[in-house]
């Protein structure tokens, strides 16, 4: 495939990326809710999947907070244009498009590369286990490159949930980048890398690879042909697998490239092992699958328009 397989990639993946914007940030809202390090913890609180806890925050138990009016999807992004505008379900969109045009164009491409050079060439099949294995390397390879997208993607999705004198303002994706760069040094660029790389890992992995096992077993089997109905089923089963599997990466990651560090002040977090100690304790094991709803609200779609436009545009270029 070479370079080809990054461009296909690539397009699939923006695509996917900007049209499902608006679920990954109301994603990213709930994730953060019930942080105690910040002002009235409390005050607004968004239903966890399966919540069951009675851990403590300040003078207000979560039992008591979760008895509040629960908090849906739609009731959220209900809220958010209500406070906010309409505008704000695309907070932080160019920071989306950055991240998929580095991170999602560099795992599809090198996971392609690898799927075709591992695949046996008399027999044309690649064991399960080699995919999984080639999900991982590209998802961990493309998250390096793509952590400072995704930083400034997290605080542009989060800005509207601070209190309007804590909030960065950013303008763009490049002024995030640079403000960060300023205010925090470069190394800000790649804070939560590890996790980023981690969830990227295991997205990757358990995404790409479902797909090809899912759709290469429904062809086998004589259940539909290579077409749009075997695309979609195997989509939806990759976007599922993909959530469950990187639900609580993906709240910890949040929380950790979210977090405001003032100077001479030490940081709410230590590390990715202290923040999710911190979430347990405080909010209850359940809280790292906190916007799993949206998480598969936005995984399922996205994942379909990803490898829906993914196998249309390999269509497109067959002849290239």
């Amino acid at each position: 495939m070479g370079l080809k397989g990054f461009v296909e990639g690539g397009i699939a993946s923006i695509v996917a990326g900007a049209s499902t914007h608006p679920l990954d940030l109301i994603k990213v809202r709930m994730q953060l809710q019930g942080e105690s390090h910040l002002p009235n913890p409390s005050l607004q609180v968004y239903r966890p999947a399966l919540a069951v806890n009675s851990a403590a925050v300040g003078n207000v138990s979560i039992s008591q907070a979760v008895s509040q009016p629960r908090v849906g999807l739609v009731s959220i992004g209900v809220r958010i244009v209500q406070s906010e505008g309409v505008a704000a379900l695309f907070s932080g969109v160019s920071a989306t498009i950055l991240r998929q045009t580095l991170y999602s164009t560099t795992r599809m491409g090198l996971y392609d590369i690898l799927k075709n050079k591992w695949t046996d060439k008399q027999t044309g099949n690649l064991p399960l286990t080699s995919k999984i294995v080639a999900g991982l390397i590209a998802g961990g390879v493309g998250a390096a490159v793509g952590n400072p997208a995704d930083v400034a993607m997290v605080r542009m999705q989060a800005d509207g949930r601070l209190p309007i004198d804590q909030r960065r303002n950013y303008k763009s994706v490049i002024d995030a980048l640079g403000q960060m760069t300023k205010q925090e040094g470069v190394g800000s660029l790649w804070r939560g890398s590890a996790l980023t790389v981690n969830r990227a890992m295991i997205v990757t992995a358990s995404q790409l690879a479902t797909y090809d096992q899912v759709k290469e077993t429904i062809i086998e089997k004589g259940v539909m042909g290579d077409g749009i109905g075997t695309h979609v089923t195997a989509s939806f089963a990759a976007g599922f697998v993909a959530a469950v599997a990187s639900n609580p990466i993906d709240v910890i990651k949040t929380r950790v490239m979210n977090m405001k560090v003032a100077p001479g002040a030490e940081p709410p977090y230590a590390g990715a092992l202290d923040c999710a100690l911190k979430t347990v304790r405080a909010e209850g094991p359940m809280a790292l699958y906190k916007g799993f709803i949206p998480t598969i609200s936005r995984q399922g779609p996205f994942t379909v328009v990803l490898f829906v436009t993914l196998e249309q545009v390999r269509k497109l270029f067959k002849d290239f």
